[in-house]
């Protein structure tokens, strides 16, 4: 929000926006008249008319401003699963024909994930359990692609990694 210079009214009016949201927000989940799918639904249409009030606020050069730091967010996406590829490949001492079958294989879930996120049909619980099923439908391609040793140190490098991030989670807090 930073970069799209924004004035000192538009700041005031997406502080308004963003308090009215969230007293409706609240007001919602304070309603136990109705059903989960009804709440769902409500909720959904709450969040669509916040992003459709908020980007009535931006002049169109922000609107143009906003997809290009999408646009650039989603090129550092994509420079970063490349190189997670490429370490993955040293680590693991993955073949050129595992390698593609992966790299096949991430094109494939992203696609399948973009569709799901997409569907409009779909309830964000919906959305939830699909992706889950695509987690595990990724987990069980991975053990036909790799070999039993490569899955083992996957599976160490995971474990190190999680515990590294906690490590650096715990040292970011302040003492007592």
């Amino acid at each position: 929000m930073k970069q799209l210079n924004l004035t000192d009214a538009q700041k005031e009016q997406f502080k308004a926006q963003r308090e009215e949201f969230k007293k409706k927000m609240d007001d919602l989940k304070k309603n136990d008249n109705i059903t989960v799918k009804e709440w769902k639904s409500r909720m959904e249409g709450l969040r669509k008319e916040q992003r459709s009030k908020m980007d009535g606020i931006l002049t169109t050069e922000q609107k143009a401003k906003m997809e290009k730091i999408k646009a650039e967010g989603k090129a550092k996406h994509e420079g970063m699963q490349k190189q997670h590829a490429d370490k993955m490949k040293a680590e693991l001492g993955l073949t050129e024909e595992q390698s593609a079958k992966l790299d096949k294989q991430r094109v494939e879930m992203s696609a399948k994930m973009k569709a799901i996120h997409e569907d409009k049909a779909l309830s964000d619980e919906q959305k939830k359990e699909k992706m889950k099923e695509l987690m595990k439908q990724r987990k069980e391609n991975m053990k036909s692609i790799l070999t039993e040793e490569q899955q083992k140190k996957l599976k160490e490098s995971k474990e190190k990694e999680h515990h590294m991030r906690g490590k650096r989670m715990e040292d970011k807090k302040e003492p007592i």
